[in-house]
């Protein structure tokens, strides 16, 4: 009997170790415990993070990227093959800790959203030569957005603070909006003072001065942060005050007009 324990006890921490939640880290590294949030995001039916096939499985990968090219979305890589990839929610390192695109792994943009992003790719190139940008979202389909509105344990009317209401439409839903960072030529993101998916006032654009005075933001920080903003904003990008990874190509209602969701 005690051997038969032994075996089984062995068997569930290995199941444990290799699950999303220890491959992404620990969750503090996400949030600011000084900002009221969900301490632990859990599914609305709880499933193991190995199970979620529905979400993550070739057909329904390819039903995902089908429409996406069907809307017309052009891969951001073809029209600059110096862009990085890594989709974020094509892993579990995201503030869900869920693979939410499965093997999809091609970042796809409206077809002006994207010319703009390779002109940001132009811009920082030719002032740091060995920078590059990398994407961790670019459009992502309502019905995806669907399951993070879903998913995210925290009450209803809390919601819109970690997620877009997909009834809304969130301008990634559009392809409109980019998700980004900068890697140099070693593969090493620089240092923007939190990670991305971070939520907490450390991420707040509109907060860094603050941030400085109190010690909690470098100047190095700041400065990279800048860098990004810097070669965004000039190919025609606008910032948010929230997120420093994010940033829109033109407001919902012109994306409402010129654009269709992706669903």
């Amino acid at each position: 009997m005690k051997k038969q324990f032994s075996i089984l006890f062995f068997s569930c921490l290995l199941t444990s170790f290799f699950s999303c939640t220890y491959f992404s880290g620990e969750q503090s590294s996400l949030v600011d415990p000084a900002v009221s949030k969900p301490q632990k995001m859990v599914m609305a039916n709880p499933v193991r993070p190995d199970s979620v096939s529905h979400i993550s499985d070739t057909a329904n990968v390819a039903g995902i990227e089908q429409k996406i090219i069907a809307a017309g979305l052009t891969d951001i890589q073809t029209i600059d093959s110096g862009i990085v990839v890594e989709l974020k929610y094509s892993t579990c390192d995201n503030f869900l800790f869920m693979d939410l695109y499965g093997n999809l792994n091609k970042a796809y943009l409206q077809p002006d959203v994207a010319l703009k992003l390779k002109n940001a790719q132009t811009l920082i190139r030719s002032k740091f030569p060995y920078y590059s940008l990398i994407v961790y979202d670019a459009v992502r389909p309502r019905s995806i957005q669907h399951t993070m509105w879903d998913t995210i344990a925290v009450p209803y009317y809390e919601r819109s603070k970690y997620v877009s209401n997909p009834q809304n439409g969130s301008l990634h839903n559009f392809g409109a909006a980019v998700d980004l960072s900068i890697i140099d030529e070693n593969g090493v993101v620089l240092d923007m003072g939190t990670p991305y998916d971070f939520f907490g006032e450390l991420a707040y654009p509109r907060e860094e001065q603050r941030m400085i005075r109190e010690g909690k933001l470098s100047y190095k920080q700041l400065f990279n942060r800048e860098i990004l903003r810097d070669c965004m904003q000039q190919a025609g990008f606008s910032a948010i005050t929230t997120e420093w990874w994010h940033f829109n190509s033109c407001s919902r209602n012109e994306a409402m007009l010129k654009y269709k969701i992706v669903e």
